[in-house]
Order: structure tokens, then sequence, then C-alpha cells
């Protein structure tokens, strides 16, 4: 890319959207890992990922399906079509959505941090291997 390129200048703009004083940053993260209490009713139990655009965040849901069993829904933006997953208990419905709500913060906290420099791409998983 050259130095006008303007996907430098986007991905510059959105790596200064996201990037927040330390203290923010370590509120966040402490409340996704919170782990919810056994009384979270799983029906409706809805998280969503990352993201400054609500187009490609990722959202989701928890809902009981009417013979009992649980599934969660996955989408991306407002619009898209939900993938399911399940059945399963209500248990691992609420852990399925809190760890795949985990797992997409740790992929955007990298990608963040190689797009403003703060870490090169062969520390980012799947990335500089050969």
């Amino acid at each position: 890319m050259s130095q006008g390129d303007p996907t430098d200048h986007a991905l510059a703009t959105i790596a200064s959207i996201l990037d927040k004083p330390e203290g923010q940053r370590e509120s966040a993260k402490a409340a996704a890992e919170e782990k919810p209490s056994a009384t979270v009713e799983a029906d409706g139990y809805s998280k969503t990922g990352p993201g400054p655009m609500a187009a490609i965040r990722f959202k989701w849901t928890v809902r009981r399906a009417e013979n009992g069993d649980y599934f969660v829904d996955e989408t991306i933006g407002e619009t898209s079509v939900a993938i399911t997953s399940g059945p399963m208990p209500a248990d691992d419905a609420v852990k399925f959505v809190d760890d795949r709500e985990r797992d997409a913060r740790t992929r955007f906290d990298q990608l963040r941090a190689e797009m403003s420099g703060r870490a090169p791409a062969n520390e980012i998983p799947g990335q500089g291997e050969a």
C-alpha cells in the first residue's frame, strides 16, 4: 500500500476511535470476563460482540424452543439470517454465548493492537506463520 492509500487512513481512523485509555480498557475487559450467576435466565440471554460498526457486529441470543430445548442464534449485523446452534441445556447455551463473545473480543483486541502498531502481525494467531 502506498502512503496515500485510503485504506491506511480508514484503518488509522478506526484504530484511533477504538483506542481507549488503559483504565477504561481494563474495566471493559473485567466486565467481559464476568461469569453469569446461576440465576441467569437462559431464554433471551444475549451478548453483542465488539466493534465500531453495527453492520458487522456479531450478536448471540439464547432462545427456548417449545419442547424446552435451548438454541443460540448468531447474527452479523441487524439484518442477517441467524446461524443456529443447538439443541443444548440452558447452562450450556449461556456458556456458549459467553465463550463466543469472549473469543470475538480477544480477536478484536488483537486486530486493534496490530492496526495501531502496538503488536506485529506475527503475534496474531494464524498470521505470519509459514
